[in-house]
């Protein structure tokens, strides 16, 4: 990718001392929430914990490969975001800050839509992929975590167990990839990249791991370790 020979030139030359931006458009796993708790009015809230954002982490591991170079992260994750809220907010939160790669990341809201919904969710993705690609901007298209495959004994509210039944369907029954699979086609379209980290997922349901376990609030955000294994895969695939 671009964004590897521009590390390479700022890291080489001192006197190329403007910082590379990288922007991360997406829903709460971008933002970086993890574990859900019931409040005492029977609301649910998340936790925040922006440190061990992916993005985050992706900045930790470029600042170890290239420290000469100055990396600025803009984390636009949201959450409760879906790929038109994204569109919308594209110019604001994205484009506003000049970056030199996007990261854009969403399926786990839109897809609870069910598959009738997935109309919106493509044209909003590929008006984000075009308007990417006419401004000279690299992209890479990020799939996601799974949801949870089964229900889970540490869930102990009624609002948490359902929200789970609901999400257990999207994702048992290929709602989820689905999504994916027909983001990943529109992204390369549109001269983008793919960081495909739901086939990984794949991988590990086939080989019997309890990939409910791996979710940090037993529902749709995977846990803190994970996170680290995303900015890992993403540098590797600047760096190709």
């Amino acid at each position: 990718m671009k964004i590897a020979e521009l590390f390479k030139k700022k890291q080489q030359n001192m006197r190329e001392n403007q910082p590379v931006t990288i922007a991360f458009l997406g829903d709460s796993v971008t933002q970086g929430c993890f574990e859900c708790y019931n409040l005492l009015d029977g609301g649910i809230e998340t936790v925040f914990d922006y440190p061990n954002a992916y993005s985050t982490r992706v900045r930790e591991v470029l600042n170890l490969l290239y420290p000469r170079v100055q990396v600025n992260i803009v984390n636009s994750g949201i959450s409760g975001d879906n790929a038109p809220g994204g569109l919308k907010r594209l110019q604001r939160d994205v484009l506003d800050y000049h970056p030199d790669l996007v990261v854009v990341s969403y399926g786990l809201n839109d897809s609870t839509r069910g598959l009738e919904a997935m109309g919106n969710y493509t044209a909003a993705l590929e008006e984000i992929f075009a308007t990417l690609e006419k401004e000279g901007i690299e992209f890479i298209f990020l799939t996601q975590n799974f949801m949870c495959e089964e229900d889970s004994p540490h869930l102990n509210s009624d609002t948490l167990k359902r929200i789970a039944a609901n999400v257990r369907r999207t994702q048992n029954e290929g709602v989820l990839k689905a999504y994916f699979e027909t983001a990943k086609s529109l992204a390369t379209a549109h001269g983008g990249r793919v960081c495909d980290l739901y086939a990984m997922w794949e991988k590990m349901s086939a080989a019997g791991v309890s990939t409910t376990d791996l979710l940090s609030n037993y529902i749709n955000h995977p846990i803190r370790e994970y996170h680290r294994y995303v900015a890992v895969k993403l540098v590797e695939e600047f760096l190709s």
